[in-house]
């Protein structure tokens, strides 16, 4: 979860009404599923996979891909979709400042990056790991207590409901102004996880498959509860600036502020201040392992398998620590426009990963007889029907539905047209199979 979960969604609910909670929904069906059917397979797969430490890595294994075709355009996709992701995440850092210390935006954008550069260069995936941990745990006490707070400012939970009611009787309405084609593009969220290289990774770096039953009850556990709390934060927010209306000055103009408004205004300064580092800690832990994953794209996937096969760890080091900083300042300056909008930029990216990489991902793990071309004509049908449509068509559906389904098909028709995987091929797949299922 990055910055949208304490910003974007509270905001869009906040506009909007419950109808903007079926992204939630169609999230944590997606986040489910992904644990049931990706994470073991993905830990196993890529165990037989000369231990692929990143998803081009485990594609350029798993079909044996001499042409090197498969690494160089997945490694291409993460750092198109990526850099977009990243600048969602430097938006939110930037809000953040800008609100919290009345910066303007362009200096705030800067210290907000730095506060994440600065830890990824110095201390990579362990340091990542570690804080991700610490920032979970700050997220989730300032989604759950926030609400609270709006309740106990205004009485009591009937008054909270009256009081969103008499502002309008249609933010209680699930389908407020959805036709079944925008219910369906919320719900569709969730098809993003099965492709997204910092969340599968993670699956990658599992101690072993034993730990995933685990590690899913904790994830999923800590997952309803936040998305219920920005739910919460955005609708009772609803009742507070309603209730208050001189103080919704900056949620007026821009409705992403919600959660940090309310904290600043609830709040003793000194627990706002660890509240509010709430937000900082979503986007350190997403934009982190963003920057990381792009590093190790550019790394891995060009550096030293195109460029310097013997390369010593020391200089992949620094290599992937220059790539840090290049992916970051590009992505300050896709961020540094002020109008920019942190749910309209993760949506983008989202979509770009879910369909280029979902479909490839998952038959990959369930389907032996899938090619290296198959693969090939998912990624590419997947990614670039995502900027087709959402530049030229639209039709009020969002991108990844599209380009999940017409990759899917691409894999499959491709997969069968063509020759029969190799030998080889087949036989890892099956001992990495027997292994999953029995473990």
């Amino acid at each position: 979860m990055s910055g949208w979960l304490l910003m974007g969604l509270p905001g869009a609910i906040f506009v909007a009404g419950l109808s903007e909670s079926w992204i939630a929904i169609g999230l944590i069906i997606g986040a489910w599923l992904n644990w049931l059917f990706v994470a073991g397979r993905l830990r196993v797969h890529t165990e037989h996979n000369h231990n692929a430490l990143t998803l081009p890595d485990y594609f350029s294994h798993r079909f044996e891909d001499e042409s090197r075709m498969l690494r160089i355009f997945s490694a291409l996709v993460i750092l198109v979709f990526f850099t977009i992701y990243c600048a969602s995440g430097v938006v939110a850092g930037a809000r953040l400042f800008e609100s919290t210390f009345g910066m303007p935006y362009e200096y705030a954008l800067w210290v907000g990056a730095a506060a994440t550069i600065l830890y990824v260069f110095i201390g990579g995936f362990l340091a990542v790991s570690w804080t991700d941990t610490v920032q979970a745990t700050l997220m989730i006490f300032a989604l759950l207590i926030t609400p609270l707070f709006v309740i106990f400012a205004l009485g009591d939970m009937g008054t909270v409901m009256a009081t969103i009611e008499a502002q309008n009787p249609a933010n209680f309405d699930m389908f407020r102004g959805l036709s079944f084609v925008a219910i369906i593009s919320l719900l569709a969220w969730g098809l993003g996880y099965f492709g997204q290289p910092h969340i599968l990774v993670r699956f990658m770096a599992a101690d072993s498959i034993k730990t995933i039953p685990n590690a899913r009850r904790i994830g999923m556990t800590w997952m309803i509860l936040t998305l219920a709390g920005a739910v919460a934060v955005g609708f009772l927010g609803i009742a507070y600036f309603a209730d208050h209306p001189e103080q919704a000055g900056a949620v007026s103009q821009n409705g992403e502020r919600v959660f940090m408004e309310l904290v600043k205004i609830l709040f003793n300064p000194w627990v706002a201040g660890i509240i509010l580092s709430g937000v900082l800690a979503a986007v350190m832990s997403t934009l982190s392992a963003q920057l990381l994953v792009s590093s190790s794209a550019l790394t891995q996937d060009f550096y030293k398998a195109m460029l310097r096969k013997h390369a010593s760890q020391t200089e992949l080091v620094w290599v992937g620590r220059g790539m840090v900083l290049l992916i970051a300042l590009i992505a300050i300056g896709i961020a540094s426009n002020p109008e920019s909008k942190v749910l309209g930029l993760v949506s983008y990216a989202w979509a770009g990963f879910g369909a280029a990489f979902g479909p490839v991902v998952l038959i990959s793990l369930l389907w032996k007889r899938m090619t290296r071309n198959g693969a090939l004509a998912g990624m590419l049908v997947g990614a670039v029907t995502v900027v087709v449509w959402k530049e030229f068509i639209g039709l009020g559906l969002y991108e990844i539905i599209p380009g999940f389904i017409l990759a899917s098909i691409a894999i499959v028709v491709v997969s069968k047209l063509g020759a029969e995987p190799a030998p080889s091929i087949v036989k890892r797949f099956e001992e990495a199979d027997a292994d999953y299922h029995a473990g």
